[in-house]
This record gives C-alpha cells, sequence and structure tokens, in this order.
C-alpha cells in the first residue's frame, strides 16, 4: 500500500480540524451558553482536541488487533454508561432527550463509545466466524441480537439518528462480511420500517418530518434551523460574506456552533469552502477504503472498513440535514462542530485506521488468527 494514503488521511483530517477551529472562533461567541465568555466553547474544544490528539497517538502506536480481545470490555463499558444515562444526577436529560453522563469536568456522549463497541464486535465476530459468515444464526442473528443491545438503549434515550447511524453502518459491515444478502435487506426493510413508526410515535419527531415536507410553512418553529440555514447557503454564495461577518449565527440559527455549522462555512466562507468540505470527507472515505482493502487480516479489513462508513455517513448525514435533503436530526459533523465526545471518538478511531495502515505495510499478509489472548472465550 503506498504511503500516500495515510499521508492524505492525515492531512485532510488536519483540514476539517482547523476549519472546525477558525469557525468555532467565528460562531462560539454568539452562542446562548457561551457563559460571557467568547473563547469559552474554543477553550472547550481544544481541551478535548488535546483529549483526541492522544487517543489517536496512542491507537496509531498500539497494533489494531489488540482490540480484537479487548472488545468485551468496551462492549461491557459501552453498555454501563449508556445505562448510566437513565440514572440522575448521573445522567442528564438535555432537550428531551437522556444521552450524556456527567463525569464532573465534562460530560460525555455514551452513544459515542457504543459505536466503537459496535464496531470492535463486529470485526472480531466476522474475522472469527468467517466460514459461518452466510449462516442465518451465527452469520446474521447472533450479531445482530448483540449490536441490537447497543441501539435499544440508545433508542430508549430517544436518539433515533445515532441508532440509524449504527444500524446502518452495523448493515454495512455485516454486507462486506458475506452475511445473507436476503436476511440483510429483511432487516434494512424492518429497520426502516421502525424508523418510520418510532418518528410517527414521537410528537417532536413528526413535527420534523412535517417541517421537512414543508420547510416554509414551519420556518418559524420546527422548520427553523434548517429554513435559516438555507439562508446562510444563500447568503453566503460562492465567495462568502467574509469570515466573522456572518449574520444567521448572531442568534438566528439556533445550534449554529454544533449541529449547524455547515451553514456557517457556507455563509461566511462560500460555496468554495463547503465544496472543500465535502471533498475532505471524499478523500477520507477513498483513503479508509484503500486502508480497509490492504489490510493483512479480515478483522483489519472489517473494522476499517466500519470505521470509514461510520465518519463518512455521519458526515453525509449532516450535510443532508443542513441543506434541507433529509429531516432535521441533532448530529455534528466530525472535526468540525463543537462537541468533545464525537471529536475524541472520532479522532481514536482515526487512529486506529493509521495503525491498520502502519501494521499493512511492515507485515507479510497472512491469515493466520492468533494474537495475544487473556482467555479462550475472547481469542482472536
Amino acid at each position: 500500500m503506498r504511503r500516500a494514503t495515510a499521508y492524505i488521511l492525515i492531512v485532510s483530517v488536519l483540514s476539517l480540524l482547523a476549519i472546525g477551529i477558525v469557525m468555532l472562533l467565528s460562531t462560539g461567541a454568539f452562542a446562548k451558553d457561551s457563559r460571557g465568555d467568547m473563547y469559552f466553547f474554543v477553550k472547550r474544544q481544544a481541551m478535548w482536541l488535546g483529549v483526541g490528539g492522544v487517543a489517536l497517538l496512542c491507537a496509531a502506536l498500539l497494533d489494531y488487533r489488540w482490540w480484537a480481545r479487548l472488545w468485551p470490555y468496551v462492549f461491557g463499558v459501552s453498555v454501563v454508561a449508556l445505562i448510566l444515562c437513565f440514572i440522575p444526577p448521573v445522567g442528564m436529560k438535555i432537550n428531551g432527550s437522556w444521552r450524556w453522563v456527567n463525569l464532573g469536568v465534562a460530560s460525555f456522549q455514551p452513544s459515542e463509545l457504543a459505536k466503537v463497541a459496535a464496531l470492535f464486535f463486529l470485526a472480531w465476530w466476522y474475522h472469527r466466524h468467517e466460514e459461518a459468515a452466510t449462516e442465518f444464526w451465527r452469520g446474521f442473528a447472533i450479531p445482530l441480537g448483540v449490536v441490537g443491545v447497543l441501539m435499544a438503549l440508545i433508542v430508549r434515550e430517544i436518539d433515533l439518528g445515532a441508532t440509524t447511524l449504527i444500524g446502518l453502518a452495523a448493515l454495512a459491515v455485516m454486507f462486506v462480511a458475506g452475511s445473507g444478502l436476503r436476511w440483510l435487506t429483511i432487516l434494512f426493510g424492518v429497520g426502516l420500517s421502525g424508523l418510520v413508526f418510532a418518528i410517527f410515535n414521537i410528537g417532536e419527531r413528526l413535527d420534523r418530518l412535517k417541517a421537512f415536507l414543508d420547510p416554509e410553512k414551519y420556518r418559524l418553529d420546527e422548520g427553523l434551523q434548517q429554513w435559516q440555514a438555507l439562508l446562510a447557503f444563500g447568503a453566503g454564495g460562492t465567495g462568502g460574506v467574509g469570515l466573522g461577518n456572518g449574520r444567521l449565527k448572531m442568534l438566528y440559527l439556533p445550534y449554529a456552533h454544533t449541529d449547524f455549522i455547515f451553514p456557517m462555512i457556507g455563509e461566511e466562507l462560500g460555496l468554495r469552502f463547503t465544496l472543500l468540505t465535502v471533498f475532505l470527507f471524499l478523500l477520507i472515505l477513498m483513503s479508509g477504503v484503500l486502508i480497509a482493502m490492504n489490510s493483512k487480516d479480515r478483522f483489519g479489513m472489517l473494522l476499517g472498513f466500519g470505521i470509514t462508513v461510520i465518519i463518512t455517513l455521519q458526515a453525509a448525514v449532516n450535510i443532508g440535514v443542513t441543506t434541507s435533503m433529509l429531516p432535521n436530526k441533532g448530529m455534528p459533523m466530525p472535526f468540525i462542530s463543537y462537541g468533545g465526545s464525537n471529536l475524541a471518538i472520532s479522532m481514536f478511531l482515526i487512529g486506529i485506521l493509521l495503525s491498520i495502515h502502519l501494521r499493512g505495510r511492515r507485515e507479510p499478509k497472512t491469515r493466520v488468527r492468533v494474537i495475544p489472548t487473556v482467555s479462550p472465550a475472547v481469542r482472536f
């Protein structure tokens, strides 16, 4: 594998981080909860950027195959953290959803860790049971049931976005692993039906769907964010109004520094930078797929592919929502939006991709499945 693949991945991520910090400097001062400090969000994002940088470096230096035996611990911590979301005062209810855990010095969103746990498990399972990938029980039902535990807890938080993201990423990994296409098609249909059922039985989500279908009619209530986002893109045009000169961030567009930071890029920096942002995520997609394809074992291939899908799919959903191509769903843009949990986990996942790349270049291709183990139950 060419060394340039890793360079392209690193440069793309660093470029997105730079855009994120610059736009946070521009938008953060106008957020309602800035606590009177115009650099409040920049300082906190810088702290999480440091945490993410350490996580990236450690993940890159550690042999990615160790995660094949550590996945039960990551999975267990994820389940406990998701349960803690419902137990105050540790669990925090924000905007009607129990998504956060209070760590004292900071808050954390356990669904971000759940994404990692799901990818670790699926990659390990389909590596260990490669010959049974086409079977119903071992190739479909059991892995789906395990990942379903995480998804059930997340949907109970009323976080349909994270549930859908994990579900689609799991579906993609199962498809690549060779799981039966017939069962995956049925699963996709059932999942889509379940999502529609949940939307029609949760008033707030139904209102968002109505606003998506007729944004102008609901522009003052449920469609406010997407309507203002469209105004931001229109105001920016090709060249933008200039960095720091945007108006929609001045309390017209709620959460302009988090889930709706992409329209701020469009307003202040113009079409050229919004297209650059999309292009950088396409480079991450290309680099991640190449790294996964050139992995020296099945575990690395599936893990690398899953990481690539979950990062770029999240970016695609954010872009789709902010451009009114998808119903409104609070989902941050990786590496750019304010949010420590997502930033740290995203950088950690990029570090694992780099680890797969490094081991792929150094070691001969092999199908040996043995790495140091702690017990037969988690043997690679």
